[in-house]
């Protein structure tokens, strides 16, 4: 039967630095990974009745923390667009819209584009292919399919600090691979 107790006493010590670490990758703002982690620790305290201890604290945590972020990119998205600036002209020669005629589209792709995406994803599998066997099957779980540290290593029986090894490795030939056969 899973132990269905946490101690929010000893969060700070235990998960700030990991939550932290892990937050400051994704929203790249040190005030703002700060504040997520800290939201992250006021929700845990509100929710801690529905703490089944089907998982570990710490994994519990993350997933609030993964929903702060998705929560973070959600509000800034939902806020673009709502201070756009339109400056119109109208001369003797011709009218329109100034920002629409020099502002791409970053949905408007290309066959180029396409073309490049498909380029890319060929060349990082066909890079994968080259890798040893547990590289490339690390590299995919952690890179690709974001699995956690923890399942990682649980399911392919190896440390953190192996698994971190591996994984440096892994990215290191890929960067080289990539440069070789891709740019």
């Amino acid at each position: 039967m899973p132990d269905h107790k946490i101690n929010p006493n000893k969060w700070i010590d235990l998960y700030s630095d990991y939550l932290f670490n892990y937050t400051i990758t994704r929203v790249n703002d040190r005030d703002v990974a700060k504040d997520l982690v800290q939201e992250t620790f006021f929700a845990g305290l509100k929710s801690m009745k529905n703490f089944k201890g089907e998982a570990s604290e710490r994994t519990w945590l993350i997933s609030i923390l993964k929903r702060k972020i998705i929560d973070h990119y959600r509000k800034i998205n939902s806020n673009k667009g709502k201070a756009e600036v339109r400056i119109n002209y109208n001369d003797a020669e011709s009218e329109g819209d100034w920002l629409e005629e020099r502002v791409s589209d970053p949905y408007d792709k290309t066959a180029e584009d396409t073309l490049q995406n498909n380029e890319l994803g060929d060349a990082i599998y066909n890079c994968l292919g080259k890798l040893p066997e547990k590289q490339a099957e690390v590299f995919k779980m952690k890179t690709i399919l974001n699995y956690e540290t923890e399942v990682i290593c649980n399911e392919l029986n190896i440390t953190a600090s192996n698994l971190w090894v591996i994984i440096h490795r892994a990215r290191t030939a890929m960067a080289d691979c990539l440069k070789t056969n891709w740019f």
